[in-house]
């Protein structure tokens, strides 16, 4: 089985500057910026069959490049407890139509429904039992970050490993985000 996920990588500049929001809240796990990404997409656990239906189902999307723009800090919270700390993405038509294509595609390939609201969202650290008070100073410090609008020109779907020292997340077919570009045959995808 693969664990399997859609997503827009961050590109390195984006990454930089979000590495330096890492630190300053206790007991949490901060994300490696080499993982930072937006999910378009979980899926979840498939097998390579269906991983192949799924990539080939992505490889059919044509939709233009597009820009976005990163804004605000939020968290995730359950009964009290910090889940998250995130950073959020502004309002945007063409990401909200990506999202759409993307979870249309996956449920072609013969995996459920999301029921989940989409919540763009670049996750900076995870926390299991964190009282959501111990994040306070940390969120009113960093509520008004806004990083510079970046173009986004691609999505990838993802394998995510688990590890002791938290998921690592490996690329394995990217679609570009233009009109022209034929994207890689599905036949590509990774094998592990």
């Amino acid at each position: 089985m693969r664990r399997l996920f859609v997503a827009l990588a961050m590109p390195e500049a984006v990454s930089e500057k979000l590495s330096s929001l890492l630190h300053g809240v206790p007991d949490s796990r901060w994300v490696d910026p080499e993982n930072f990404h937006l999910t378009l997409r979980f899926i979840g656990e498939v097998d390579g069959g269906v991983a192949e239906e799924i990539a080939g189902s992505l490889s059919r999307i044509r939709v233009p490049s597009f820009t976005l723009e990163l804004a605000g800090l939020g968290h995730f919270e359950s009964r009290g407890r910090l889940r998250a700390l995130w950073v959020g993405a502004r309002e945007n038509a063409e990401l909200a139509g990506l999202q759409r294509k993307v979870e249309a595609a996956v449920v072609a390939a013969g995996v459920a429904p999301e029921r989940r609201k989409f919540k763009p969202h670049v996750t900076l650290a995870r926390f299991s039992g964190t009282p959501v008070g111990v994040a306070g100073p940390y969120i009113a410090t960093h509520a008004s970050i806004h990083l510079e609008p970046f173009e986004v020109e691609s999505f990838t779907l993802f394998e995510s490993k688990l590890g002791r020292g938290g998921p690592t997340y490996f690329p394995e077919f990217e679609v570009p985000l233009v009109l022209s570009a034929t994207p890689t045959e599905p036949s590509t995808l990774a094998q592990r």
